[in-house]
């Protein structure tokens, strides 16, 4: 399976998916869309919209995901088994207040 996860290194959401992955002992390309804005402008042209995190899995685009959106889509489509594995995270929650706060400091658009 080819997988590239286009994620915040600091995220609710993205930490999610990666423990999805995790979960799975799945291997991914993690691109980070913060720090390089190059990986962000390719993630908003594949994705066609700007929210992330955004999954590709062999060439299908799953736009603003969960971790639990990308576990539902990998186990319907019988990429991986269903495992009593926990996951390390929530899969399905956002950043904290404090995340928030902190990432408000910051520029992440950058077009």
């Amino acid at each position: 399976m080819n997988i590239r996860a286009y994620l915040k290194p600091s995220c609710g959401w993205s930490r999610g998916v990666r423990a999805i992955f995790a979960k799975y002992h799945l291997e991914y390309v993690d691109i980070d869309i913060i720090n390089h804005p190059e990986n962000y402008a390719e993630m908003v042209q594949k994705s066609g919209q700007p929210l992330s995190p955004c999954v590709e899995i062999d060439g299908t685009m799953l736009a603003d995901v969960s971790g639990e959106e990308v576990e539902n889509y990998l186990l319907s489509h019988h990429l991986v088994q269903a495992n009593d594995e926990a996951p390390a995270v929530p899969t399905n929650a956002p950043c904290s207040n404090e995340e928030h706060a902190e990432m408000q400091s910051k520029t992440v658009r950058f077009f």
